[in-house]
């Protein structure tokens, strides 16, 4: 990590707060026999508590990597999930096959949800013209809160990620603002859209906080930390066992997604989104410092593939090329100049912290 961190703090012997925040964050990884306990418990918990239903847990696929190793370990586990997996409209190629190719081999249930491309578009377009730096706010949205909303639909309690702390350990949170901050998509979108939002479903805080842990008691699970998890390793087991293609970068499987991390950001905020991931594996022992150095030091695009991209996404938004480039050179602004959660997210987290006191002294009472 840099100075484009502009919160990086470095002390005496020159370690960054990142590489103390992971000592703290490395309480919650268990690469080891213990995870591996921790895990088989999750798991026949998992199980026990879905035994009546046809799904015992949900998965949402996107088609990467950390999500794709994590569908054939569940089908290794035994469970019975139902796979969700959330178009919205920027799959690459290759993201549908792997998705495919995984499906098939596990022979899972998958539910496809198209999102109104209208819509979409007109919500990408405006977060574009509000020149924040999270311009993947309106995909990650509506991946999470499909899940969630499939799940109370099927009466699921557990949603499992890929999420993991091996390679998304490091984050700077001067570089993006939470996708679930739905007062700030609506906000955004009043501003700018122009489209009305009838099928594009969002969850507010409230529900996300409050409402899905404690009053329909779901539970996220991240199996990824209970398990020695390398990328390199479970790539080459996703290509030996359902023929994965890799996309050569992480989040590759969305041509957007591709195209916001490394070139709007980089022009528009100076953020070069390797720098978290590689500071990640550096910190779990997956690479070295001057692997790493050696990757940065590579270009973001080659200038043929940055120019197809260009052309796809401003046909697909209905923009100018030199309209898009223009939007992603110009000056970024901060998410807080438009409305957004952080007076109630602030008294949602000690809600939530008094909440789960609350259970604790109960759980007590019966033990």
């Amino acid at each position: 990590m840099d100075t484009t961190d502009p919160n990086i703090t470095f002390d005496d012997d020159g370690l960054c707060n990142h590489c103390h925040s992971f000592s703290e964050t490395k309480k919650d990884w268990f690469p080891n026999d213990i995870g591996k306990e921790k895990l088989a418990s999750i798991i026949n918990q998992v199980k026990y508590d879905g035994r009546n239903n046809e799904y015992n847990c949900i998965l949402g696929l996107s088609g990467g990597i950390d999500s794709s190793y994590l569908a054939i370990k569940i089908e290794e586990f035994g469970l019975r999930p139902l796979v969700v997996h959330v178009d919205g409209g920027w799959n690459s190629e290759l993201a549908v096959y792997n998705i495919e190719k995984i499906v098939k081999y596990c022979n899972y249930d998958l539910q496809t949800i198209v999102i109104d491309w209208e819509e979409m578009r007109d919500l990408q377009n405006a977060y574009l013209k509000s020149g924040i730096a999270n311009q993947d706010v309106p995909q990650d949205h509506i991946f999470f809160s499909s899940l969630y909303h499939y799940a109370v639909k099927n009466n699921i309690k557990y949603i499992f990620s890929g999420g993991n702390i091996a390679t998304e350990s490091v984050v700077v949170d001067s570089w993006h603002h939470s996708a679930m901050d739905s007062i700030n998509l609506k906000a955004i979108h009043k501003k700018y859209g122009q489209v009305k939002l009838e099928n594009y479903k969002t969850i507010n805080a409230f529900q996300y906080y409050i409402g899905y842990p404690y009053y329909y008691k779901m539970k996220t699970v991240r199996p990824l930390n209970y398990m020695p998890y390398r990328r390199d390793a479970a790539l080459r087991e996703l290509q030996e066992k359902v023929g994965y293609k890799d996309y050569g970068r992480k989040h590759g499987e969305s041509v957007f997604t591709r195209f916001f991390q490394n070139y709007l950001l980089p022009e528009k905020f100076g953020y070069d989104k390797r720098l978290i991931h590689l500071s990640s594996e550096i910190l779990s022992g997956q690479t070295t410092r001057e692997e790493a150095l050696n990757e940065i030091g590579k270009p973001l695009y080659d200038g043929n593939e940055l120019t197809l991209d260009m052309r796809y996404i401003s046909k697909k938004l209905g923009l100018e090329v030199s309209l898009l480039d223009s939007i992603c050179k110009s000056p970024g602004k901060e998410y807080w100049q438009y409305n957004n959660w952080d007076f109630s997210y602030k008294i949602l987290k000690r809600i939530q912290r008094l909440v789960e006191k609350i259970l604790k002294r109960k759980l007590s009472n019966y033990s």
